[in-house]
């Protein structure tokens, strides 16, 4: 069956999804202080499905979410926020989960504040 966009119902061009994961052990001073989220840009994720991930999961104004989302397109990468480490994670994660079931390949990652 041929996935088709959201908005357009354009056929999709088939992806292949490939996740790279770092295990690291923090310490408490680690996981207290407040952690960069970026996101990667990609040549697949529809800009609408980026921003209403922005909008749900990071809870971005309208406006930041477009600005956030061309950022990322034209840079590689644009800062979404800071957040405590397990906030952080826990939004990436939901990111990543509403992006694999659409069968996009949208990426982010944590940076420390000092990074």
């Amino acid at each position: 069956m041929q996935q088709t966009h959201i908005l357009t119902q354009t056929p999709l061009p088939p992806t292949k999804t490939v996740v790279e994961v770092e295990y690291r052990i923090l310490d408490q001073q680690e996981l207290e202080r407040p952690y960069k989220v970026i996101i990667e840009n990609d040549d697949v994720t529809p800009m609408d499905f980026v921003v209403m991930v922005l909008l749900i999961v990071f809870e971005r104004e309208l406006d930041q979410a477009i600005d956030i989302m061309y950022e990322a397109h034209t840079s590689g990468r644009a800062l979404v926020g800071m957040f405590p480490f397990a906030e952080a994670r826990d939004r990436v994660y939901q990111a990543h989960s509403l992006a694999r079931d659409a069968e996009y390949p949208l990426s982010f990652y944590l940076e420390p504040e000092d990074a």
